[in-house]
């Protein structure tokens, strides 16, 4: 069963928004935050759901675009020492194995 205060990070998550985005709605009257133990701000689950489905909140694109290229660079880059492990190895097993 899911708890009726949530956190900011939650929210975030559920608007698809950073969390800073999220305070600058507190701030700005849009979303109403409660403090619990005059600590933790929380907020309704229902309040965020009804702004999400009314559509207030535009959803911001925090993924940067990620190309073909970037993904094998980054492949090469962070696998290299396997990737040079396995080309050792492999050179290994066929001067054992192939040469007399």
């Amino acid at each position: 069963m899911s708890s009726q205060y949530i956190t900011v990070r939650e929210t975030a998550q559920i608007l698809a928004v950073s969390e800073k985005k999220v305070m600058d709605l507190i701030e700005s009257g849009s979303l109403q935050a409660y403090k619990i133990a005059d600590q933790f701000l929380r907020l309704k689950r229902n309040e965020v759901l009804n702004i999400r489905s009314t559509g207030q909140v535009v959803s911001e694109n925090t993924l940067p675009e990620y190309s073909f290229g970037e993904r094998v660079r980054d492949f090469f880059y962070f696998n290299d020492f396997y990737l040079l492990s396995f080309a050792v190895i492999g050179a290994l097993l066929y001067i054992i194995f192939f040469t007399s």
